[in-house]
């Protein structure tokens, strides 16, 4: 049996999921998992891995066909309830998919893809309560897949990555370790259920532990300040992107709610945020309204998490922080030497919680790990007195400009310092003389700010550094689904200036 199923028969009158003005039970989540995996095998023994791509809203529902999908041998494939067509069919062909299941609220928009000798679909609705107590579910191995999450395809097309349950339960005990993770937790979920972030990190952690997770109906920083006003949640994990719109929404409160949701805010046992760069002013800003110091870490979908600042001890703004228990983290220049402190490096990784394997992409696979076995992720760092600090991605946010190596990051950082300013994005465009020509995308709150000042300023603040060359005044920055700014993107804006 499966140790998250096995951890779930200790907590079986608790509450595991609130959602819709609905609680669940552990209980209720067995049975139901185990009801959705009875149907799932139709009479077969095991489903013996079959991949089974499933689009169902955040909620109970979510959580039981993810574990039904187990529990019945499979290989969960959820699909981004925000994704169009193409998309969705490229992730059910690539991973060959045998059986789709999806909500109601989705039947329409997956309909097209639907014919009777590409795979089985199901609606949720289909799965009517059966009576399980006769019924036996297959032993799983927990060398076997479990799941397949595709990266974001900044380079190429998406990637799907095969974790199997030694690796999530290699990541997800590492973390409730770590992070303190109880039974008496309870945190909230707003986050998409297709990256690790909220997969792993939020729901799997939390029933892990036997602690609940609660379910909003939509984003909304009053619906989160809501649900925070209750009292019950203790937990909570974010973007950085949502504490933005959390601190956004919080200043233009009047002095009396301002001062309850501080209030409010002081009594919880953990806040952390990740997916992305936190910059230390949302860092500063959230301290002062909550008095909490984010946990910043540091993961993606082929690791789950790698790297953290500490539950207990200093938790550094700017920094990752140090290698979580039983993952080892090294730093290599470009010319496989491996790097000590102050000395940049890209990060490589091994350990349990290391990815299985591109799905169907063995080339890919090879070209991700170095002949002894490390992950390469393609970020690049450096350790300062223990403590990892981020100076992007090699492919996005070192930009190499005049035969130096600048991190987009710092310039974004200095940036976001300005008082004129909200957001920024800073990235490097092809250029004769220099090689990559250091530009800036700013969101402003003043549309009469003078760019060439602005720079002066910037000058004044990196006198040492490539400061933007050009600026381009957006009213909004590129995102992906989870928040994040997707740099590609803003490259293609500078194309017409």
């Amino acid at each position: 049996m499966l140790q998250i199923i096995q951890n779930a028969n200790q907590y079986l009158a608790k509450t595991a999921i609130i959602s819709n003005g609905e609680s669940f039970a552990f209980e209720n989540l067995l049975e139901k998992s185990a009801q959705i995996a009875i149907k799932l095998l139709n009479g077969e023994k095991d489903l013996h891995q079959k991949r089974v791509a499933f689009m169902v809203s955040p909620g109970f529902e979510y959580v039981a066909f993810q574990w039904g999908i187990w529990r019945a041998g499979g290989v969960a494939v959820p699909l981004c309830i925000t994704y169009p067509l193409p998309s969705l069919k490229y992730v059910i062909e690539d991973t060959a998919a045998e059986i789709v299941i999806s909500g109601p609220e989705y039947v329409d928009i997956l309909q097209p893809l639907v014919h009777p000798k590409t795979f089985i679909f199901y609606k949720t609705s289909n799965f009517s309560p059966k009576n399980v107590a006769e019924s036996v579910l297959p032993e799983i191995s927990t060398d076997r897949n479990a799941l397949i999450l595709y990266t974001s395809g900044t380079t190429s097309l998406p990637k799907g990555v095969v974790t199997t349950h030694d690796n999530l339960e290699a990541q997800i005990s590492t973390l409730v370790s770590a992070w303190q993770w109880t039974s008496a937790d309870h945190t909230v979920c707003v986050l998409p259920l297709h990256h690790v972030h909220g997969i792993i990190n939020v729901i799997s952690c939390a029933l892990w532990a036997g602690a609940t997770v609660e379910f909003l109906d939509g984003f909304s920083p009053e619906k989160v300040f809501g649900a925070f006003a209750l009292g019950k949640i203790n937990v909570f994990m974010a973007v950085p992107t949502i504490y933005f719109k959390l601190i956004t929404y919080w200043d233009n409160l009047p002095e009396t709610e301002k001062a309850e949701i501080t209030e409010n805010l002081k009594k919880f046992r953990l806040m952390v945020s990740g997916s992305a760069a936190l910059p230390v002013s949302v860092m500063e800003k959230w301290q002062e309204i909550s008095g909490h110091t984010l946990l910043e870490r540091y993961g993606m979908t082929e690791i789950g998490m790698g790297i953290s600042n500490p539950y207990d001890g200093e938790r550094k703004a700017g920094y990752i922080g140090k290698p979580l228990a039983g993952v080892a983290v090294r730093l290599i220049d470009e010319n496989g030497t491996i790097e000590k402190e102050e000395i940049p490096g890209e990060i490589q990784i091994k350990g349990a919680n290391v990815f299985k394997e591109y799905w169907g992409k063995t080339e890919a696979t090879e070209k991700a790990f170095t002949e002894d076995g490390w992950f390469k992720t393609g970020d690049v760092a450096v350790v300062e007195n223990g403590y990892y600090r981020i100076l992007g991605r090699d492919s996005v946010d070192i930009i190499k400009s005049g035969g130096y190596k600048i991190s987009a990051l710092e310039i974004e950082e200095v940036l976001r310092k300005h008082p004129q300013l909200d957001d920024c994005a800073v990235v490097g465009i092809p250029d004769e003389e220099w090689g990559e020509l250091v530009v800036a995308s700013v969101v402003v709150r003043n549309k009469a700010l003078d760019l060439k000042q602005l720079n002066e300023w910037m000058r004044s603040m990196m006198p040492a550094y490539k400061t933007p060359r050009k600026y381009l005044v957006v009213d909004e920055l590129p995102r992906n689904a989870m928040g994040k700014v997707t740099k590609n993107d803003v490259k293609e804006l500078f194309k017409n200036i």
